[in-house]
């Protein structure tokens, strides 16, 4: 027997799966019918609203089994499946067009609600770039929950940078959260959940990356914020778009100029010369969105003293003995390779990517053609 919780979840999956119809167009019908109107609806009426055949058979006769498989899946992988009604659904996404009828959510749930800043840029953004952002995520998340893509590059600077701060991020992704794309961020992933933030999707469990679910999930980056902020980004990045998108959805924009000979800089001249918000310091940031310090911002080590005793804190604290056998497994001159560093510091691939990233923001080593040198005698 389902309990009324389940029977809500169905539901919600079963407009989810009507094929070929907006999502606007469901959020109208949720709003005039409810989840219990809309299961009390026949054929009739359905086919006076202007449902096609296959429409109507998804209403009437939805695949339940495959509906339950997925709250099977989301179970297991301890993720909140949450409705367009839901009192959790995050109040700020619900003012854009085609937002999500549902998000699979793991984390803190009560991110969703709290005043965020999306950050975007390169993939292959600059050294200095990654710096900056994540500098900037660091003072920002003082004051907004860091949300972002989850991408490498501009992304993850932005994720560390709040998470190194202690303040919460927030990641939107374009799969399911059964998997983590890209697969190298899998430490990352982990940190941010470990950290008390927030992992969501749009996308069904077991849904896999395609081209098409990265625009989609830029929406919702730019829809749940209160502004925008491209770091760094060339004239064709997809930054521009997650921008033109804020500017639809009423939001601010803002960039952050670099040198006019870089060429991953013009994207954000562009921005600037159409309008946008000059960023050099997080306080012109602070000041156009009237941002007050984060009320509970998390103190993760006085948590995990309270919940696991001195041991784990003191763990916690030393992060960075951790980090040493991965230093150590990187050459000062010679350019030493990932798979090099992987064997010498007997960590799997995905965790090293990860790490060496944290040692490039902290200007200890440095990416080259090639694999990484390491910068400055720490060990």
């Amino acid at each position: 027997m389902m309990t009324s919780a389940h029977t809500t979840l169905v539901s919600y999956l079963r407009l989810r799966l009507v094929p070929r119809l907006a999502n606007n167009i469901k959020i109208k019908l949720l709003h005039q019918y409810g989840l219990d109107g809309l299961r009390k609806l026949d054929a009739s009426a359905l086919s006076s609203m202007g449902f096609s055949h296959k429409q109507r058979q998804a209403m009437l006769n939805p695949e339940i089994k495959r509906i339950e498989q997925f709250i099977e899946l989301a179970n297991k992988h301890q993720m909140s499946i949450i409705g367009y009604l839901d009192k959790r659904y995050p109040q700020q996404l619900k003012h854009i067009e085609n937002a999500p009828i549902v998000l699979f959510v793991q984390g803190n749930i009560k991110l969703l609600n709290l005043p965020q800043l999306a950050m975007v840029g390169s993939r292959s953004a600059t050294v200095g770039a990654r710096h900056h952002c994540h500098q900037f995520a660091a003072d920002l998340s003082r004051y907004c929950v860091i949300t972002s893509g989850l991408a490498i590059g501009i992304d993850a600077a932005a994720h560390c940078g709040a998470l190194d701060a202690n303040g919460y991020t927030l990641a939107v992704v374009a799969t399911g959260l059964d998997s983590v794309y890209p697969a190298r961020h899998r430490a990352l992933a982990k940190r941010i959940l470990d950290q008390q933030g927030t992992i969501i999707s749009e996308c069904l469990p077991g849904s896999k990356p395609f081209a098409g679910a990265f625009p989609r999930r830029n929406r919702i980056v730019t829809g749940m914020s209160l502004g925008v902020f491209v770091i760094e980004a060339t004239l064709k990045s997809g930054s521009l778009i997650s921008a033109r998108l804020a500017l639809e959805q009423n939001r601010e924009v803002f960039a952050m100029p670099g040198a006019i000979s870089n060429v991953q800089t013009q994207g954000c001249h562009y921005l600037l010369k159409q309008g946008a918000q000059l960023v050099d310091n997080h306080a012109d940031i602070v000041d156009m969105l009237d941002l007050k310090p984060l009320a509970g911002r998390i103190n993760i080590e006085q948590q995990l003293l309270a919940k696991t005793g001195l041991k784990k804190l003191q763990k916690k604290c030393s992060e960075d003995l951790f980090l040493d056998p991965l230093l150590r497994s990187v050459d000062y001159e010679a350019v030493t390779t990932v798979d090099i560093i992987a064997s010498r510091s007997k960590l799997p691939i995905e965790e090293v990517l990860t790490r060496l990233m944290t040692l490039e923001l902290r200007g200890l080593v440095t990416a080259v053609p090639g694999g990484y040198i390491k910068l400055q005698h720490k060990v």
